[in-house]
């Protein structure tokens, strides 16, 4: 299951990138982020990070690891846990006098999940959504 979002703002694009890359900043823009602590590394390949989010009135903690990082056009990352795989991707391009991001979020299912995944689509568009709109509001503010 795949949901993307692109947002734009008038930051620049090596602001934006540095600002994405510290996926730390989730709290400030995920509204389904309850907590993402660094655990190791420095923000390169490899670089891991705990985040805990709350989905349909559960927390789920998942290991994220960065896998690329391309400064300053394309970070992503690999979440996993016992139920789902998350492939986290950011680009961010140059638009004008300001940025475009495409966020990309791929999820792969396992175990008895995998037959629920169906019916979670319409709750994993809903947060995509609120993501796109948290996303824009913290971009506007680096501008």
């Amino acid at each position: 299951m795949q949901l993307q979002r692109t947002v734009r703002t008038t930051a620049s694009p090596d602001v934006v990138f540095d600002y994405l890359s510290d996926f730390t900043t989730t709290t400030e823009w995920d509204p389904g982020t309850v907590s993402t602590v660094l655990l190791s590394g420095d923000g390169g390949v490899g670089t891991t990070y705990r985040n805990v989010s709350s989905f349909l009135g559960r927390e789920s903690e998942l290991t994220y690891t960065v896998v690329e990082r391309i400064s300053p056009t394309r970070f992503a990352l690999r979440g996993e846990n016992k139920t789902v795989v998350a492939h986290d991707t950011m680009e961010v391009h140059p638009e004008g006098a300001g940025t475009r991001v495409t966020y990309t979020a791929d999820f792969t299912f396992k175990g008895v999940a995998k037959f629920l995944a169906p019916l979670l689509r319409p709750a994993l568009t809903r947060l995509g959504d609120h993501a796109e709109e948290g996303l824009a509001a913290a971009l506007g503010k680096l501008a």
